[in-house]
């Protein structure tokens, strides 16, 4: 039996683990404690979360698809049906924010919301992004080729997604450095270990963030523009047009996932292919070797790790009962690791040909904007190692104390 760190203890009979999920050891390389989980306790309950967690590929998939889990619960069962505690009064805005989520509703309102925008996610639309893409990210290295060196995150991986999501929306270029700030408050509730400030700031950008999307609403509506927001104010399915509070949701969740999880994405996936000594040259030779560089990546280093579901009744899985109103959580992260489907799964090794990674999710929800997030990766990746055919990794990058989302917090580059 592999040694364990200190942060973690299993125990496969009673399949409980303990692990410290704001230790250094753990979020900064996450894939060996899943390699650990894979071997001994694939599906656990964590003490700390006081829940189930799936790992299994074969499990986190069926699950995801499973439509006796969800993403909501109170459209089928009141709070104290279930024990749920009642809203906190210093959240309402960031709950009000929330509550027409495409990633929190089921059906019939997810159904309905998804297709009034899905259309501008598919993939023949986005790829007439991919000269604006290529621009964006040839003129940002044009601000940093000549200096030697560069920090990755603010100079390139946060300012491409979050430009390009924002332009289909409808929102000016100069709005960027903003939305990121609001983004990454906003954010902030989803992690392990959330504070009450954040809770407060999370609240706080919330509020600013909706006022500002009312502001581009009321806009749109007197002059309408052939951007998304304009498309969703004006465009009816089954004779019900979107409402403001749904308008607000949709906007706000597009940008935050339309650009957070690409931002970590780029950067892990430079810092792996810098790492594994493979030459890039050879990695993006051509549209087909890039397409299976990115997939390996998306794979080896997802940047969102956990999903949680609701089971909407009672159901069995994998010999555990759960009823109604229970929550687990899928580790699609770790579900990219299954020995079971990937040989070797801690390698990176882009010529591989097995199963199709779970970092966008699988399901009705799955990610809306996977489209326009593989295009970013297969055309900003293969500029930036063409560009700078030198580049290496200056200093040890600095990897966010969080868990959900697994990036970079600094990745210093120098040629």
């Amino acid at each position: 039996m592999d040694t364990l760190p200190d942060f973690l203890r299993i125990d496969p009979v009673s399949r409980r683990v303990s692990l410290d999920g704001r230790n250094p050891g753990f979020y900064s390389d996450p894939n060996r404690v899943y390699a650990l989980l894979h071997q001994h306790c694939p599906t656990f309950y964590w003490e700390e979360q006081k829940q189930w967690f799936f790992t299994g590929y074969d499990h986190v998939n069926a699950l995801l698809r499973d439509r006796r889990f969800g993403r909501q619960i109170l459209h089928i069962a009141s709070r104290e049906e279930i024990g749920l505690t009642e809203p906190e009064p210093h959240l309402q805005n960031f709950d009000l924010a929330e509550r027409y989520s495409l990633l929190e509703l089921e059906p019939p309102e997810h159904t309905r919301l998804r297709t009034l925008v899905n259309r501008a996610f598919v993939s023949r639309h986005i790829e007439r992004l991919r000269p604006e893409i290529a621009a964006l990210a040839e003129s940002l290295i044009d601000g940093f080729e000549k200096d030697g060196r560069t920090e990755l995150l603010s100079s390139f991986a946060d300012i491409i997604p979050v430009t390009m999501i924002a332009r289909m929306i409808g929102i000016p270029d100069e709005m960027g450095p903003q939305l990121l700030r609001w983004s990454h408050d906003y954010v902030g509730m989803y992690m392990f270990k959330r504070t009450k400030e954040d809770e407060f700031a999370a609240d706080r950008s919330a509020k600013e963030f909706a006022d500002y999307v009312k502001s581009l609403i009321a806009e749109r509506r007197h002059q309408p523009r052939e951007d998304l927001l304009t498309h969703m104010i004006h465009t009816e399915h089954k004779g019900q047009y979107l409402t403001d509070d749904e308008l607000v949701s949709t906007t706000i969740v597009l940008l935050n996932a339309g650009h957070e999880a690409t931002v970590h994405q780029i950067g892990n996936s430079v810092r792996i292919i810098l790492d594994s000594g493979l030459d890039p040259a050879k990695l993006f030779a051509d549209e087909a070797v890039t397409e299976r560089t990115v997939e390996e990546t998306l794979r080896i280093c997802a940047p969102v790790h956990i999903f949680q579901r609701w089971a909407l009744e009672d159901v069995e899985v994998d010999g555990l009962a759960f009823k109604r109103g229970d929550k687990v959580s899928l580790i699609l992260a770790a579900a990219n690791l299954d020995p079971k489907k990937f040989s070797d799964p801690l390698a990176f090794r882009p010529e591989r040909q097995e199963a199709p990674n779970l970092s966008f999710g699988a399901g009705i929800h799955f990610c809306i904007g996977a489209p326009l997030a593989r295009l970013e990766l297969n055309t900003v990746l293969p500029i930036l190692f063409k560009r700078l055919p030198w580049v290496r990794i200056a200093h040890p990058p600095v990897v966010k104390d969080v868990y959900h989302f697994h990036g970079l917090e600094r990745l210093d580059l120098a040629w």
